[in-house]
């Protein structure tokens, strides 16, 4: 039943798929099973003004640290809590909204949850909202909770042993969503730590462009994704520092309609497993 709504709901709510506009959002604010989720680090933005009937969901309620390292996924358990508990269930259309690294660690979290259908970040968040003319609420959303039946999506995730096993596959195109110093392993840049090799970087806030910032034209976006030997047809993985930044670009690459994973351990654990290599310098 869950795989059916996450093919119908879209259509049926006339959605552009991943991603809808103020004004597409503005058009259907209120109908049922519409549900507006509000992420990011801390409340404080949520509560000076956000879209009314949104519903706030702190970055650190879906993230977990393991082995040292921090922002790994929680257990499907306490996922499937933590996303009842602001009204998500079975037949929510969800759109995301806040801070662009924590919206996008979000529609990462529900797209290996299942619910990746279901899902679409608001184009330009809040702030476009607000520029398109839209009020704010410092309402708080009434508390309901949903009722989820998790179909969780292990296939999205790569570990460590899955990267080392594709280094040198030519169907995979190794993404790193970091800036170009830590990529490089830049002298003086924090940390200066390289990148994993083989890996070609694309930087997550390049996707972005415009006050306020909104996601680049398609054609834009997949010529960068080319130009990083990330042509159509490649398994696209990606990976960062501790695994916020790589979720925005898994984003992008699911809105290009790539065939996407991600290394959630990402760099923080690379650089900590004995006998693995880095590359520096700007992978051209």
């Amino acid at each position: 039943m869950l795989a059916l709504l996450a093919l119908v709901l879209p259509a049926a709510l006339g959605a552009d798929t991943l991603l809808v506009s103020p004004d597409w959002l503005s058009a259907h604010l209120g109908q049922p099973g519409l549900i507006v989720i509000h992420a990011d680090r801390a409340r404080a933005p949520y509560d000076s003004g956000h879209i009314a009937g949104s519903r706030f969901l702190a970055l650190g309620s879906i993230a977990a640290e393991r082995n040292g390292v921090p922002v790994e996924l929680p257990s499907v358990a306490v996922l499937d809590s933590v996303l009842e508990s602001v009204g998500i269930g079975d037949s929510s259309r969800i759109v995301i909204t806040g801070d662009p690294l924590a919206a996008g660690r979000l529609f990462f979290t529900l797209d290996y949850m299942g619910l990746g259908g279901h899902a679409a970040l608001l184009d330009g968040g809040t702030p476009a909202w607000v520029a398109a003319g839209f009020p704010v609420s410092a309402d708080p959303a009434p508390e309901t909770r949903g009722t989820l039946t998790a179909l969780p999506r292990p296939e999205v995730l790569a570990d460590a042993t899955w990267v080392r096993a594709h280094l040198r596959d030519s169907t995979v195109a190794l993404l790193d969503a970091r800036p170009p110093a830590n990529y490089a392993g830049t002298p003086g840049s924090s940390p200066p730590t390289g990148h994993i090799p083989g890996a070609r970087n694309i930087f997550w806030k390049t996707t972005l462009g415009g006050t306020p910032s909104v996601l680049l034209p398609r054609a834009t976006l997949a010529e960068m994704f080319r130009a990083a030997d990330a042509p159509p047809g490649k398994l696209v993985v990606t990976y960062c520092q501790t695994g916020v930044q790589a979720s925005y670009l898994y984003f992008v690459a699911r809105y290009l309609g790539y065939e996407v994973k991600m290394y959630d351990g990402s760099f923080a654990e690379w650089s900590q497993l004995a006998g693995v290599e880095v590359e520096t310098g700007s992978g051209e």
